[in-house]
């Protein structure tokens, strides 16, 4: 569905832009201005969860949270081990 809204440029200089632009990617000025809403109200959600995934962190960190890199090396090792074992295991056998 489509919904017509008005906007007044009180910036002429923000305007001629905004029409430049428009010329420059060869579609409407609507349609720039609806993708600015639309990152502009997802910027707003990702601001909201900022506060959640701080405490999520906060609460890694205070449990014994470690960097991915050191648990992917030690997931690394334990499995090049275990492959080092199984190899063993077949040649004496």
């Amino acid at each position: 569905m489509s919904r017509k809204m008005t906007v007044v440029f009180h910036d002429e200089e923000l305007y001629t832009e905004l029409k430049v632009e428009a010329a420059r990617r060869h579609i409407a000025a609507s349609e720039i201005i609806s993708e600015a809403v639309q990152e502009w109200l997802e910027s707003r959600e990702d601001a909201k969860l900022l506060p959640v995934i701080e405490s999520a962190r906060s609460e890694w960190k205070k449990k014994g949270g470690r960097p991915w890199a050191e648990a992917e090396r030690e997931l690394e090792d334990a499995v090049a081990q275990r492959e080092g074992t199984a190899e063993a295991k077949s040649v004496s056998a």
